[in-house]
């Protein structure tokens, strides 16, 4: 049996717990919030589960994370069905029929692609080297300008013209009226909140928690202590960012609770203009189609807002300077492979959606104890 510190009680941290407890190994695990469950927190607020910290909704095409994550919870059948609202004009998103018909007028799937394609041709063949050209190379100039530009602009902090093309590669583009934002097989909210797969993933006697800590503020001391260390912060942190900072995006939350039913009318509507300052407003009771309280209803505009130190950190900027300063910091945490294991979306600075991170928590847990 050995000794594990988790450092991080979110999604990556509290599968890795739960499986190291269930092969008899003692785990403790430390968390800087004053709750557990990271990002997937939610709160009941008026009998509505609210999302702390953003919109999380579950889907994966992994039949195998499907049924481990159930385990923990019975999910709801959400479908995740945004709309933009530019200047407002509303409009579906994907980016489906629905959009197309609204912005174009057009009718059948070929008629959109022939607008798709008169427009896509300004790029005159070019290889789409940044988001700006892959994103009108997918979709053309109007939906561009419109849906896209002002919206992830705002969102990374950065010109649309100095971001990687791989960022919109993701989106789904379709010549159908489906408003369904996933391709996955499997999609939905756990009924009653994320909260509870984390707690009852640390259920057990091997797993201790406590919140409000700060690993830094003792950490020769836990590295000495225990056996292994999973950190699931900041790899450049970790290492004092002594090869420099690396570059992440932060968010402000401003949550209302209303006296009303129903805000509007569908769980996230996304700002798609560069003038409103917040990129999205959040109705959470919508999430579960409309339970809740009668006549409450609490929404939340996120907005997004350069990373300083003190800050927390939602998403790391994956451009090429910035991958390359993380291989630098992988270098020196292979260096500590022996004692400390690097994990999640911040530990191994990548986007991860949940199922990916628990298949990430799965893969470590499957290097640690069974090869």
């Amino acid at each position: 049996m050995k000794s594990y510190l988790v450092v991080g009680a979110g999604l990556f941290g509290a599968t890795f717990a739960h499986e190291a407890a269930k092969r008899g190994h003692k785990v403790k695990i430390i968390e800087k919030r004053n709750h557990i469950a990271g990002n997937i927190y939610t709160k009941d607020i008026d009998g509505i589960q609210v999302h702390q910290y953003g919109a999380h909704i579950f889907h994966t095409s992994n039949k195998n994370i499907w049924d481990y994550v159930n385990h923990f919870a019975e999910f709801n059948r959400y479908t995740n069905s945004p709309i933009a609202n530019y200047k407002g004009e509303i409009y579906n998103l994907p980016f489906n029929m629905n959009t197309f018909n609204k912005l174009w007028g057009v009718v059948t799937p070929e008629e959109a692609q022939a607008k798709i394609n008169e427009q896509r041709a300004v790029l005159k063949g070019k290889k789409p080297e940044n988001l700006e050209e892959q994103a009108i190379s997918l979709v053309g100039t109007d939906i561009y300008e419109k849906l896209i530009k002002g919206y992830t602009e705002k969102q990374w902090g950065h010109s649309t013209k100095d971001l990687p093309a791989f960022i919109i590669r993701r989106l789904p583009v379709r010549l159908t009226y489906d408003n369904n934002y996933f391709n996955d097989s499997y999609q939905g909210i756990p009924i009653g909140g994320y909260t509870q797969i984390v707690e009852k993933m640390l259920a057990n006697d091997l797993i201790s928690v406590e919140t409000g800590v700060d690993f830094f503020a003792n950490r020769a001391e836990y590295l000495k202590q225990y056996d292994r260390v999973v950190f699931t912060g900041m790899i450049d942190e970790y290492f004092d960012y002594q090869l420099g900072e690396l570059e992440y995006r932060s968010l402000e939350f401003k949550t209302e609770e209303l006296d009303k039913d129903n805000y509007q009318g569908n769980a996230v509507v996304n700002y798609t203009d560069a003038e409103t300052p917040f990129t999205r407003i959040i109705e959470h009771k919508h999430f579960d189609f409309g339970k809740g309280d009668k006549g409450k209803t609490v929404i939340t505009r996120e907005y997004p807002k350069t990373w300083h130190r003190g800050d927390e950190p939602y998403y790391p900027v994956n451009n090429s300077e910035n991958n390359t300063l993380y291989k630098q910091y992988r270098l020196l945490a292979d260096k500590e492979a022996k004692k400390v294991i690097f994990g999640g979306r911040l530990g191994q600075y990548r986007y991860y959606n949940m199922d990916q991170v628990i298949s990430a928590a799965l893969t470590t847990v499957k290097n640690e104890f069974e090869e």
